[in-house]
């Protein structure tokens, strides 16, 4: 395999995803890059098993912990901030090793995201209302006469 190709590391929690992600960068002079939606926030290190300084000093580490707890963050804001990094890491002659848990964050990556456009908040205001004085049989009754064939396709006892 080519040094300068990304690797990809998927796994179930504690599989050894962190360790063999850190031999990878070590042996190839990579740098290992967060793909786990916890690990991104600041505050979750030791819930998250978000590597150790140590291993921080090994290879370089990306993306994580980077993220307040208070704030908003997504698939799509992790692309966005994902492709600098690899550029970076490439310009560097660094290997990237992208390492996660997170199925939807690497099939983003791989495949990509459609585009949603932005939910105006009078939308998301009247739908939050609709499902509070009403519940999701509420909503479902909504969709239903605007898009019922959405409405089959999703499991409405866990929506």
């Amino acid at each position: 395999m080519p040094r300068m190709r990304p690797v990809l590391i998927a796994g179930p929690t504690a599989s050894g995803k962190s360790a063999l992600a850190l031999a990878i960068a070590e042996r190839d002079g990579g740098w290992v890059i967060n793909a786990d939606a916890l690990q991104v926030y600041s505050c979750w290190r030791v819930l998250t098993a978000r590597p150790d300084a140590a291993a921080c000093r090994r290879a370089p580490h990306r993306l994580y912990g980077h993220v307040r707890c208070d704030a908003r963050y997504s698939v799509g804001a992790w692309l966005r901030e994902i492709a600098p990094v690899i550029a970076e890491a490439r310009a560097a002659a660094a290997r990237p090793v992208i390492v996660g848990g997170t199925g939807l964050y690497l099939s983003a990556l791989v495949t990509g995201l459609a585009a949603i456009p932005a939910i105006p908040p009078e939308v998301r205001a009247r739908s939050s209302a609709l499902l509070g004085s009403g519940g999701v049989d509420a909503l479902a009754a909504q969709l239903a006469q605007h898009d019922p064939a959405t409405l089959e396709q999703i499991d409405r006892v866990n929506p």
